[in-house]
């Protein structure tokens, strides 16, 4: 499944419900399971639905592998009565394009760690200060704690922050866990995984190379802001990671290229790693690390007000934010 996350305005207020991507429309899992409910006559529909499939990520993930089952069944079921079906009460299930507003898949995340895991990144980055790649690097994966209360989503604005004159994007892909686990051994890994999505881990590079001289960081130069989108893709829908290729356009011009599969550090990896003597919990996010040439910091080339950014993973979909000038 392709998961959303949305907003539907109501007379009485705003509310954030999942859903899960079909053709072009969306289908609100929790009121879908609410009706596969009500049509196995079961008394109390609404207050299963509510249990079982919540109507917010986080609460959905930490469902684990019996809410994303019965989620399944309730799209399936909804998907073969049609996009005309309606909950027990005349509810709306399916919603067209431009009915409701796509947020970031997790809006609150547990967690926000983001690795540097591509070799050719390290590289290129240590080059640019006249280093080698440290030899720490090959033996874990590495990764700092970015600001997961700062996440916005697709077609969101981003504000001009903190005077930066190098602001960049950055080209990832990002892994979402799904059930909580402790010394995980790599081989069971890849079971803690709920899906992935695209992550742009937008730079200050002045601030942060300034932050990181001190032997600390990144933090403010990071923390502003990460993007995350524009759906969380089941890792079914994804024949081969490896093979995923990775695209950036900054106003329509491709600025970077590259393929998933020559990272060095894969997720069950990353994740073997984080649990070893630490529990990692249900949306947690862990980010990849840019690709190699994955950011204008490779390129001496930055971001200005006004440029629009698209980062293209298919079969995710394309995570689009807009530089916006500061008042």
């Amino acid at each position: 499944m392709k998961l959303v996350s949305f907003l539907v305005p109501t007379p009485i207020g705003t509310f954030t419900r999942i859903g899960a991507i079909h053709d072009r429309a969306l289908v609100d899992l929790n009121m879908a399971y609410t009706r596969w409910l009500y049509d196995q006559r079961e008394a109390q529909p609404y207050r299963l639905a509510g249990a079982q499939v919540p109507a917010t990520m986080l609460e959905f993930l930490e469902g684990g592998s019996s809410s994303m089952a019965v989620a399944r069944r309730a799209f399936d079921y909804i998907v073969a009565l049609g996009p005309s079906s309606q909950g027990p009460s005349g509810e709306t299930i399916y919603y067209r394009p431009g009915e409701v507003r796509i947020i970031a898949p997790l809006p609150h995340p547990s967690s926000l760690r983001d690795f540097i895991a591509f070799e050719e990144h390290i590289a290129a980055t240590s080059k640019k200060r006249g280093q080698p790649i440290p030899p720490e690097w090959y033996k874990a994966p590495v990764y700092y704690k970015g600001n997961h209360r700062t996440i916005i989503g697709p077609d969101e604005d981003l504000l001009w922050p903190l005077e930066t004159t190098k602001l960049d994007y950055e080209l990832e892909l990002a892994c979402v866990i799904g059930r909580p686990g402790k010394d995980i051994p790599e081989r069971e890994a890849q079971d803690y995984i709920a899906g992935y999505t695209i992550m742009n881990d937008f730079s200050a590079r002045d601030i942060q190379f300034q932050e990181m001289a001190c032997r600390l960081g990144p933090a403010k130069g990071k923390d502003f802001a990460t993007a995350l989108g524009p759906c969380l893709v089941t890792p079914d829908e994804i024949a081969d990671l490896g093979a995923l290729t990775m695209i950036a356009r900054v106003n329509g011009e491709e600025w970077s290229r590259g393929r998933f599969g020559t990272i060095h550090w894969s997720f069950p990896q990353m994740i073997a790693h984080v649990s070893r003597g630490e529990t990692i919990y249900p949306g947690d996010v862990f980010g990849s690390g840019t690709v190699g040439g994955g950011c204008g910091l490779e390129m001496d080339r930055y971001l200005k007000p006004g440029d629009i950014v698209e980062l293209d993973i298919q079969p995710i979909g394309v995570l689009r934010t807009h530089v916006v000038a500061a008042a």
